[in-house]
């Protein structure tokens, strides 16, 4: 639980785009401005879409990088879990800062996210996290100094409240320049008609393949969600809950099975 007015002493910075993301190396930078001691551990290679997924039928291993850093062959959840319960294991962080991710994780691609994940691993181990993300429509332009700029104070602003255990905090940064950023909104998580487009692909072998594409037909929803905080250009925060049971549900089962 992240109590109120607590000042971290120790981060861990971890992401989903691989060691060598400059999303990462953002993040570095923002953490070191919140306090002296950051740890970073994070996939060797990229995961995006890897979710909240465990490595278990495979070896995982690490590769020290840098004083304080690691590369890990496995997932953001991997990552959080191998830090917390074997590097750290004496003195584990006081807070997961997750990101900065190249592109937006909102609505529905937020269970797929690698990045939200980390920080959902991290809330499941009781440590307060945060998942940050740049939304972008041109990797090769992506607004890092959008999330440079404001993610230091909304971290500040987060951790001057704290919030309940096992709610994490999911921060997206609009694609905008960091001075024509319209405010920040706490919104709900949004949805939109889900779907892929599959390529059919054939190698030298003349053996079928397949690809899944990018996204198709993904109608947003209406409402005041993280979808439009981010087309009207403004930072979406939105604080998600581990536990997924749905309590309206529950109470008409109870009734139907007593």
């Amino acid at each position: 639980m992240a109590v109120a007015g607590f000042a971290p002493q120790r981060i861990l910075v971890t992401n989903d785009d691989g060691v060598n993301a400059p999303g990462l190396k953002v993040l570095e930078r923002i953490a070191r401005s919140l306090c002296a001691e950051v740890w970073v551990v994070a996939p060797e290679t990229e995961q995006s879409g890897a979710g909240h997924s465990l490595t278990l039928t495979q070896p995982l291993r690490l590769r020290k990088v840098g004083r304080r850093r690691f590369a890990l062959s496995g997932s953001p959840t991997d990552c959080v879990l191998f830090a917390v319960c074997e590097l750290m294991r004496d003195a584990p962080p006081d807070l997961v800062l997750s990101g900065v991710n190249q592109g937006a994780n909102i609505g529905d691609d937020m269970t797929y996210s690698g990045t939200v994940a980390a920080a959902m691993e991290a809330t499941i181990l009781d440590i307060p996290a945060i998942a940050l993300s740049q939304q972008t429509n041109d990797a090769k332009q992506a607004q890092w100094p959008t999330a440079a700029h404001h993610a230091p104070d909304i971290i500040r602003r987060l951790m001057a409240e704290g919030w309940p255990a096992g709610i994490l905090m999911n921060v997206n940064f609009p694609d905008r320049p960091p001075d024509d950023v319209a405010g920040v909104a706490v919104v709900a998580q949004g949805r939109c008609k889900a779907g892929y487009k599959i390529h059919k692909l054939t190698d030298p072998r003349l053996r079928t393949y397949y690809w899944i594409g990018t996204a198709v037909d993904r109608a947003v929803r209406s409402g005041n969600t993280d979808y439009q905080a981010l087309e009207r250009g403004a930072i979406s925060i939105t604080p998600l809950h581990m536990n997924l049971t749905h309590r309206g549900t529950l109470a008409k089962l109870k009734k139907w099975f007593s």
